[in-house]
């Protein structure tokens, strides 16, 4: 939008005399706080924090356009969350909003009500005067043309006065950062989409190779016992034995196939958050009683949750299909170096270590130390025949 003019256009301001390795070391932690999300929605959310502690706003928001006439997203700093409650509705794209979504340059204001397209707000909308408003854009499908990927609005600066072309500089520089981890956010969103179809197509593989066969067997076999219950009893009785044992090969099928589900919020929910989601299930699927508990984790490089996650599936695994354990539990406890603990106990019937590895049963122990070894962790194990197993990873910090 072309800089408007008039007595409600911001004057030119000299940039503040200040230390100029403040402004850039206040640059970089605003990109910094960008660049360590993938998520939209926290991309967008760190961009409107970082432009308003940047500028020193009291308000500020960034609305993403959608194909209909309103905002795909519209995320606010400033604003409590009774406060946005009271608000209402989305915006629609009217007023000095709409105008900002169709120009590709910066507006600033010594006072948006006195703007001659602006329409109002709500009751409950807080007071504005000064504001800045800037276009986030997509340089990258067109040079000549960028598209407008949303656009950064700040109103009332900290203290009263307005906001100076230092401080639209500023933001120009948050603005073209914003786009390219928005951009990237989105294309990680995208690929996580199409893991999630390959997951899905990996499931219903495994379902149709490892338990429809046995199903469909399983419905043959109860049928020829049907057919015998009168004249050879005993024949029947053979065959409902084996419709039980298939019985049970299908279930413990459908069982690792859970196990196996690559939860696709690991991300997003964070280790603890998966890993109770998962135990729940796992609860609800066995006899056994499985639980789990957390206490001081922090949040961990997403290698190391990932690593994490998977060791406690296949623990789970092996103890819920081999040891024959009335009672399974899952902690994960954080450590004075940032770092985490995982365990995973059973109170099963246990074995000798030493002798499954001789006779070349690793019951996957193998691939989850390779996995703790990998993110720098150990891996450990302990159990003795009638004494249970414990797998215990650890995990360095960050």
């Amino acid at each position: 939008m072309p800089r408007t003019t008039g007595d409600h256009r911001a004057p030119a301001d000299p940039p503040p005399a200040c230390d100029p390795l403040t402004g850039i070391e206040a640059v970089s932690q605003a990109l910094l706080a960008m660049s360590r999300h993938l998520e939209v929605r926290e991309v967008l959310r760190r961009i409107t924090a970082s432009a308003r502690d940047l500028l020193g706003a009291e308000y500020a928001a960034l609305g993403v356009p959608d194909d209909h006439g309103g905002f795909a997203q519209f995320v606010v700093d400033g604003v409590t969350d009774e406060q946005w409650r009271a608000i209402g509705p989305l915006p629609r794209q009217h007023g000095v909003l709409a105008e900002l979504l169709h120009e590709t340059g910066p507006t600033r204001l010594a006072d948006v009500r006195r703007a001659p397209a602006f329409e109002g707000w709500p009751a409950a909308h807080p007071e504005m005067d000064a504001f800045l408003g800037m276009p986030v854009l997509d340089t990258e499908a067109d040079e000549d043309e960028p598209q407008v990927m949303g656009v950064i609005f700040l109103a009332n600066k900290r203290g009263g006065g307005l906001f100076t072309d230092h401080d639209e500089e500023l933001l120009r520089i948050l603005a073209a950062h914003a786009a390219l981890a928005l951009s990237n956010a989105r294309l990680y969103e995208r690929s996580r989409e199409l893991t999630l179809a390959g997951e899905r197509a990996r499931i219903a593989h495994d379902l149709h190779d490892a338990v429809s066969q046995k199903l469909f067997s399983l419905r043959l076999t109860a049928k020829a016992a049907a057919t015998l219950v009168d004249r050879d009893p005993a024949r029947a009785r053979a065959e409902l034995a084996e419709v039980a044992r298939l019985a049970a090969e299908a279930a413990d099928e459908l069982r690792a196939v859970v196990v196996e589900l690559r939860p696709a919020a690991l991300e997003e929910d964070g280790l603890s958050a998966t890993l109770a989601s998962q135990v729940q299930v796992l609860d609800r699927a066995h006899a056994a009683d499985v639980a789990f508990a957390a206490d001081g984790v922090r949040a961990l490089p997403p290698a190391q949750e990932a690593a994490l996650l998977r060791v406690a599936q296949e623990a789970l695994h092996n103890a819920l299909r081999h040891s024959g354990a009335r009672r399974v539990t899952v902690t994960l406890v954080g450590t004075p170096a940032r770092g985490a603990v995982l365990r995973v106990r059973d109170d099963g019937r246990g074995f000798d270590p030493e002798s499954v590895r001789r006779a070349g049963r690793h019951l996957g122990l193998a691939s989850m130390r390779d996995r703790a070894a990998a993110v720098g962790g150990t891996l450990t194990l302990e159990s003795a025949p009638g004494r249970g197993t414990l797998v215990e990873m650890e995990v360095p910090g960050a």
